[in-house]
């Protein structure tokens, strides 16, 4: 959300980790993680940083969250291989709570990271703080 609402420039994980005030050694491995799925572009050095790597309506927020969480298993009996339920072939909720995983992907499955920052000029002044006004000069 940072980069997609300054997409002219670089961000820097020191910028990012400020504005949401978290870890830079945990953002680190976030931004190297989403730089390895590819949907940033990260780079080192003077004039690096971070930007992303598509276009925000080409960055689907289900495939964001699948990647870095895999799925989501809300039970140990949902994983695979995961232990064995004492309630297996009874338990009402194990459809409960597959059709609420399944309502949950397909929400984030019907949203781009342009839905989430569409409202970019609210976002940009809280992430980036207030754009300044330009003054015109005043001949004397």
């Amino acid at each position: 959300m940072f980069v997609a609402t300054a997409p002219e420039r670089r961000a820097t994980i020191a910028e990012v980790a400020r504005a949401f005030r978290i870890s830079e050694n945990h953002l680190v491995k976030v931004v190297h993680f989403l730089g390895q799925e590819g949907f940033l572009e990260n780079s080192r050095g003077r004039g690096g940083g971070l930007r992303l790597a598509r276009a925000p309506r080409e960055i689907n927020v289900g495939a964001v969250v699948r990647a870095s969480e895999g799925d989501i298993a809300p039970v140990p009996c949902f994983e695979q291989g995961g232990d064995r339920c004492a309630l297996e072939g009874a338990c009402n909720l194990a459809g409960v709570l597959a059709r609420a995983v399944s309502a949950f992907y397909r929400v984030l499955d019907a949203t781009t990271l342009a839905d989430v920052v569409s409202n970019h000029e609210t976002l940009s002044a809280i992430l980036h703080g207030p754009v300044p006004v330009r003054r015109r000069a005043v001949a004397a």
